[in-house]
């Protein structure tokens, strides 16, 4: 009787951890569909930017966006609480590399910012993880940038 009823409680435990794992995906896929990310996948370059120059404006910031051209690696510029924060989007379907990093820090200088920051709605090589690090760059891959998404749309 006693094996039975360990045999019971391992698959009764077997179910519930199938449960839980099942909600969690269901959770997971409500979030990603309430955050937009897909939609930003299939944004261009410069959408992206008006789309996070509307988030930021959620959340308080003044936001400058930069010219086209001649934007020295810099595409919006963040104020908020006497801080200026340069940034480099990038909407890609590749992983960012150190390029990005190296716009973004250059652009920092140019711009007299107090930080710098990449955003993607993918994700970092190792290298540029590197290149921030030793140039104090702040990088949001998919998963930052979805949290940010959602902070912003419960602000409106």
């Amino acid at each position: 009787m006693k094996s039975f009823i360990v045999r019971a409680a391992a698959v009764v435990g077997v179910i519930a951890t199938s449960v839980l794992d099942t909600l969690k995906e269901e959770e997971e896929k409500k979030r990603l569909l309430e955050s937009g990310i897909r939609e930003v996948d299939e944004m261009t370059g410069k959408e992206f930017e008006k789309f996070l120059d509307v988030h930021f404006r959620n959340l308080g910031y003044s936001v400058t966006l930069t010219q086209d051209s001649q934007d020295y690696g810099a595409d919006l510029i963040l104020y908020k609480d006497g801080s200026k924060t340069v940034v480099q989007a990038k909407r890609s379907k590749n992983p960012v590399g150190i390029k990005a990093v190296q716009e973004v820090a250059g652009a920092v200088r140019h711009y007299k910012g107090n930080k710098g920051r990449v955003i993607t709605n993918n994700r970092f090589t190792e290298n540029a993880y590197n290149l921030a690090k030793s140039n104090d760059i702040e990088l949001w891959d998919r998963k930052r940038l979805i949290e940010f998404i959602l902070t912003a749309k419960k602000c409106k």
